[in-house]
């Protein structure tokens, strides 16, 4: 298992946010990318770095081609929810992702707010 680097301190919930009621949409929204979503809820780290090899030992399956050369495919804003997205994993979590494409590696930042 990996140890990704953490950094920061406990985050404060947000006021009047059913935080169980999030988590059970985080899930069943979240897909295939489900394991990354778990992870990153686990996280109190405001910031959490991850490389591509990484997330995918998490995952148990390979990152999309376009993941790995695209930053879009990582910063894309979804326009509906409605259906599972790789970013849900992420922005459920109240997380933006930076891609640093060379490094191979997803910086994971607790959105201000």
């Amino acid at each position: 298992m990996f140890n990704p680097v953490d950094q920061g301190g406990s985050p404060t919930p947000a006021e009047g946010v059913d935080e169980h009621a999030v988590r059970r949409r985080g899930r069943s929204l979240s897909g295939e990318y489900r394991g990354l979503y778990e992870y990153l809820e686990r996280r109190y780290a405001n910031t959490v770095v991850i490389t591509f090899a990484q997330m995918e030992d998490l995952l148990g399956f390979a990152l999309p081609d376009r993941a790995r050369t695209d930053r879009e495919w990582w910063t894309a804003q979804v326009t509906s929810t409605a259906e599972p997205s790789p970013s849900n994993a992420w922005t459920l979590t109240g997380r933006t992702a930076t891609p640093n494409l060379l490094a191979r590696n997803v910086v994971f930042d607790r959105a201000s707010g």
